[in-house]
């Protein structure tokens, strides 16, 4: 129900625990995900950073993200004047950082935003981790670019960007600004802008002894304008020679060898000089329409301004105070432009407000990509309790979010109302939402004694395996899972002899209905039929699930697998 256009939906949000998460996914998401972009807390001593124990099992985490407890109590500041103070942030990270390197993609990216308090320290994890040899950019993002008023000696105007591959990996450009277009003031044949850069190299290395195969000579004839290379002294009559002279009149050195200046005549002009009253090569620079430019080590961009990221978030009809200081979109999507393609997934594992996934939306309605994005959000409550039982609540519960996941639900909710337009044609977009909770089965417990009753409580739990309060939905849900499945894997909710089955695709097929020994023909002939039409008549092997304690009779359930396994639908498998 938190969800939008859940059907079609191909963009996730989970609740929970990072860590507990990002453990579920890994079958279903190994080396699938493109990107992974992270503002994990920087840990200033002042924000939520880390829960008191790293080992706690998944009640503890139910209880202190507020699920269990109103209270929530489990979350703590992260004081400078603990000794255990980067510690504490390393043993947060570390098996978070590790967990998500192997749901990377061979050529996946890893970009994490972080500032000076635990920077050498994220270094060290992702040195590790990643490997010191694949770290692509320690990018300079300036962020606030008056600087910070209360640093004691020097203003800080950025942060920094991260970016790790996990093994080769390959970053695009941007599309030229402004700025850089106007360069381009000259047109050369077909309408094409250009402009000219120095042939001769300038800067270190620039003298003939340097590169001494990088000195020749072009002759250049004014009168029928053509251009040639040679390393013969000699100049023909009615030619002008062109050496790469550097202005203290001696020898340098053209940035091409000789053979390439050749292949590329067609893309060299030459030029007298005025100022420096002498003939020049320049190489024509062709702007072309799909023409890229590297990212710097900078990032300076209005875009990139932390106060954008405020805007942009009062722009969707938010308070300020709900959030503060929500990442620019603009970061997001300067990332996905040099670092996704069409049909990648994007995970961020620390939601936060939502602003990733808001930076995917609007990337896909501008080129019309089909990126996907899942993020992960502690239900962190948005009030606190004092020790004299009262509350200190914020300006997010004031307006009605009990936790910050409710604000990175509700943004997305609001940067969906943007992009799905009439102006986006048909296309439109969905997110679904899923919770964090303990398996839908009941585990035996060991510990409950050896008693009599204990046996006999134990084995009637076993027999009543799922738990009472869980739907179908719950149970498909972790069977994707555990078997692998994305959580977006098409289904398609076909009724089969009365009985409704979830099918995924032909190769496995759910269904938790009760059935009686009358229900098997009619069933089994109905999936196979259903089987048939799913596969286009092809053989593929399948699983198909039941509930254990619907099936009433062993002979019920030996019928089904005898009679499923003659249509050649595979496996049976019950829970």
């Amino acid at each position: 129900s938190d969800g939008i256009a859940w059907d079609s939906a191909e963009h996730l949000l989970i609740e929970g625990d990072n860590l507990e998460v990002l453990k579920v996914i890994q079958k279903s998401y190994a080396g699938k995900i493109r990107v992974i972009y992270i503002d994990p807390p920087y840990n200033t001593g002042k924000d939520l950073v880390y829960v008191d124990d790293y080992t706690e099992s998944l009640a503890s985490y139910l209880k202190y993200s507020g699920q269990l407890d109103a209270r929530g109590q489990r979350l703590t500041n992260n004081s400078e004047s603990d000794g255990r103070y980067h510690s504490k942030w390393l043993s947060m990270m570390y098996p978070r950082l590790m967990l998500a390197r192997d749901l990377l993609q061979d050529d996946g990216l890893l970009f994490v935003s972080i500032d000076r308090h635990e920077d050498d320290n994220l270094r060290k994890i992702c040195g590790e981790l990643f490997g010191e040899e694949n770290l692509v950019a320690w990018i300079a993002n300036v962020n606030n670019p008056k600087g910070r008023s209360d640093d004691k000696y020097v203003a800080t105007a950025h942060e920094s960007l991260a970016i790790y591959k996990k093994r080769e990996a390959s970053l695009g450009g941007w599309e030229p600004e402004e700025k850089i277009t106007k360069r381009y003031n000259k047109v050369a044949s077909g309408g094409v802008p250009y402009r000219e850069i120095d042939l001769r190299k300038t800067g270190d290395a620039d003298r003939r002894i340097d590169r001494p195969n990088m000195f020749y000579f072009f002759l250049y004839n004014e009168l029928s304008r053509e251009l040639r290379v040679t390393r013969d002294v000699a100049v023909p009559e009615g030619w002008i020679q062109i050496r790469p002279m550097k202005d203290d009149g001696s020898d340098g050195r053209w940035r091409w060898a000789l053979e390439t200046s050749a292949d590329r005549l067609s893309r060299l002009v030459a030029k007298f000089m005025p100022v420096r009253q002498r003939w020049g090569v320049f190489e024509m620079d062709l702007l072309d329409e799909d023409e890229r430019i590297k990212p710097t080590s900078v990032w300076s961009m209005k875009e990139v301004n932390s106060e954008r990221g405020s805007e942009q978030f009062i722009e969707l009809g938010f308070d300020k105070e709900i959030f503060p200081r929500p990442k620019p979109v603009g970061l997001i999507r300067r990332i996905l432009d040099i670092a996704t393609s069409d049909g990648d997934t994007i995970l961020d594992f620390f939601g936060g407000s939502g602003v990733t996934a808001q930076a995917v939306l609007e990337a896909n309605a501008a080129d019309g990509k089909r990126r996907k994005f899942i993020l992960v959000q502690l239900p962190e409550p948005t009030r606190s309790a004092r020790p004299d039982g009262s509350f200190a609540e914020t300006a997010a519960w004031a307006a009605g979010y009990a936790t910050i996941a409710e604000v990175t639900k509700e943004r997305v909710r609001r940067a969906l109302g943007r992009v799905n337009t009439s102006e986006n044609g048909d296309r439109r977009e969905g997110f679904r939402v899923y919770r964090l909770a303990d398996s839908n089965l009941v585990p035996w417990a060991t510990s409950q004694g050896s008693d009599s009753d204990s046996i006999a409580a134990q084995l009637r739990m076993n027999v009543e395996r799922i738990r009472p309060d869980r739907s179908d939905d719950d149970l498909a849900t972790e069977i994707l899972l555990k078997l692998g499945f994305e959580l977006t894997a098409p289904c398609e909710v076909r009724t089969v002899a009365g009985k409704t089955v979830r099918a995924y695709s032909g190769v496995l097929y759910l269904c938790f209905d009760a059935f009686t020994d009358a229900d098997v023909d009619a069933f089994v002939d109905g999936l196979g039929t259903l089987h048939h039409e799913v596969t286009g008549g092809h053989p593929t092997p399948s699983t198909v699930i039941f509930r254990d304690d619907m099936l009433g009779k062993d002979s019920v359930k030996t019928n089904l697998g005898t009679g499923l396994e003659h249509r050649g639908l595979g496996t049976i498998r019950s829970l």
